[in-house]
């Protein structure tokens, strides 16, 4: 199915799901969900799968339930929709995500099992490595995304005080998003060149967390 971009009523259903998280507003809407924003999600990640799915695997649409067994906030349904392309967790992802705040597009380290991390900080404690990735992140900042991830308050142990890449031995996460309030875009194939471009931007930090961070080995929780 061909892209042309996200339902007329994709937000308005968002939004009804956060004033309204229960199962008679979900069953009531569901049609809405699969019109105008789960076929639409498959239909992007298609698109974009021949360019970006090579190195990085077949394109998901997550589920629209919560885990809730063992969350304190036990509404049953997400208020957003995501999509990714990634081999596994932790070793660089492309994602996107339509909810009430609009559009959203990330890449990066989401999730890193010990053994990546521990990938982690040895590619970045080495000089080659390490100003690789420094580059990329300051090449994303100045073209106006956010970095962010689980950082540590301190330093990692062994870690000296001045190492040059301290900022970047903290992050037990690396992940880049941007963000687009609702608009018309959203609603038109427009909405694809925007994401393949977003995307395009977040291949370098990709390829360097596929190359230096890998897959983890470890059972999965």
């Amino acid at each position: 199915m061909r892209f042309t971009g996200f339902g007329e009523y994709a937000i308005d259903f968002f939004d009804g799901l956060v004033a309204d998280n229960s199962k008679p507003y979900w069953q009531e809407h569901q049609h809405v969900y699969r019109r105008d924003v789960r076929e639409p999600m498959e239909a992007l990640l298609a698109e974009l799968a021949p360019e970006f799915g090579a190195d990085f695997g077949e394109p998901k649409v997550f589920r629209p339930h919560r885990d809730v067994r063992f969350a304190r906030d036990k509404r049953p349904y997400k208020t957003h929709c995501g999509g990714v392309i990634e081999a596994g967790r932790g070793g660089g992802a492309y994602y996107v995500e339509v909810g009430p705040a609009g559009l959203r597009v990330g890449g990066g380290c989401f999730h890193l099992a010990p053994d990546q991390l521990a990938a982690f900080r040895r590619a970045v404690d080495t000089d080659v490595h390490g100003r690789a990735l420094a580059e990329i992140v300051d090449t994303l900042r100045g073209a106006g995304w956010t970095l962010a991830g689980d950082v540590l308050r301190s330093r990692p142990r062994g870690v000296s005080a001045d190492h040059p890449r301290l900022d970047l031995l903290r992050h037990r996460s690396l992940y880049a998003i941007r963000t687009w309030e609702p608009n018309d875009t959203l609603h038109e194939r427009a909405c694809l060149t925007r994401v393949r471009r977003a995307w395009r931007a977040l291949r370098p930090l990709n390829e360097w967390a596929r190359d230096h961070v890998g897959l983890s080995e470890l059972p999965r929780r």
